[in-house]
């Protein structure tokens, strides 16, 4: 098993700093997992209206996010509008090809004045052919178990499995320690695994991570486990699963197996293309983003 470890790089999005754990410059993905943010904790003054993401556009992904402290407001080009509450996974899914894509807004809700929250993305098969759509899942397993409390918020783990909807094999789960507490967890042959710590001091198969750091586990064959080692207090999230047999290139809010497709998703959203919808931004101090122009040269 090879075990690599990595430091967040600061981020802004919305007018928040955050910490962006995946992408890296070795490390693109993590199972279908391509996309790490660690939203906060964010305190916000009297003035100040928290986050505040204008309508932008994705393709060939989901988004997946995971509230810890405060809400969030999700509104997108399918019609949806979803208050996001902490223990909650909101789901969007762009849909796969070069005439499926999504787009949404993110905001702080009015008179709140902090957040904290973690944000995924899902890389999507691209050999499926999957419509754009969202769901909202407000009952996840959880449960406490000598002294850890647990939340599955993706896959199955130990015989407990989240509703939420995959198109690839993931587990994601959120542990608290409340004891200082050492666990092994099982893993699939052939997955890739991150331990995103996101409080206190850890140690997986002994290799030291502290917060704004991410482990990632590969090369995994049968038999093999992650022995964790956390202090009382500390809060991590373990996500997992299966590689896609595709490379996962990026660009902007977009990603794709190639660069073609790309450079379509940002003509296609600056052209405003009806593949993208529309969401209605009256009333809000919300903007339409517009797609930087993608480099000639995109890597994988």
């Amino acid at each position: 098993m090879n075990i690599e470890k990595f430091t967040a790089h600061v981020k802004d999005v919305g007018g928040i700093p955050v910490n962006r754990l995946l992408p890296q410059r070795s490390r693109r993905t993590v199972g279908a997992w391509c996309f790490l943010d660690h939203i906060g904790p964010a305190e916000f003054g009297p003035d100040d209206a928290g986050m505040q993401v204008g309508a932008h556009p994705h393709i060939n992904l989901q988004t997946f996010t995971w509230m810890l402290d405060g809400h969030q407001w999700h509104r997108d080009s399918l019609g949806n509008r979803q208050m996001v509450s902490p223990k909650q996974v909101s789901l969007m899914t762009a849909g796969t090809g070069d005439n499926r894509g999504i787009s949404h807004t993110e905001q702080s809700v009015e008179g709140e004045k902090s957040m904290h929250a973690v944000q995924f993305w899902i890389a999507l098969p691209l050999n499926k052919e999957i419509e754009p759509g969202f769901n909202h899942y407000e009952e996840l397993p959880q449960w406490s178990k000598d002294g850890v409390d647990y939340i599955v918020t993706t896959g199955t783990f130990d015989g407990h499995t989240a509703p939420t909807k995959q198109h690839s094999p993931l587990v994601g789960v959120d542990m608290t320690f409340n004891d200082a507490k050492t666990i092994e967890v099982p893993l699939e042959a052939g997955w890739e695994y991150g331990i995103f710590v996101i409080k206190g001091q850890v140690n997986g198969n002994d290799e030291q991570v502290t917060p704004e750091e991410l482990l990632v586990f590969s090369e995994t064959q049968a038999g093999d486990v992650i022995r964790i080692e956390a202090e009382a207090g500390s809060h991590i999230i373990l996500i997992g699963g299966e590689p896609l047999p595709h490379k996962t290139i990026f660009w902007w809010n977009f990603i794709s197996d190639n660069p073609e497709s790309l450079r379509k998703g940002v003509a296609d959203w600056n052209n405003k293309h009806p593949r993208f919808g529309d969401i209605d931004l009256t009333g809000t101090p919300l903007t339409r983003l517009v797609s930087p122009e993608a480099p000639e040269t995109l890597r994988s």
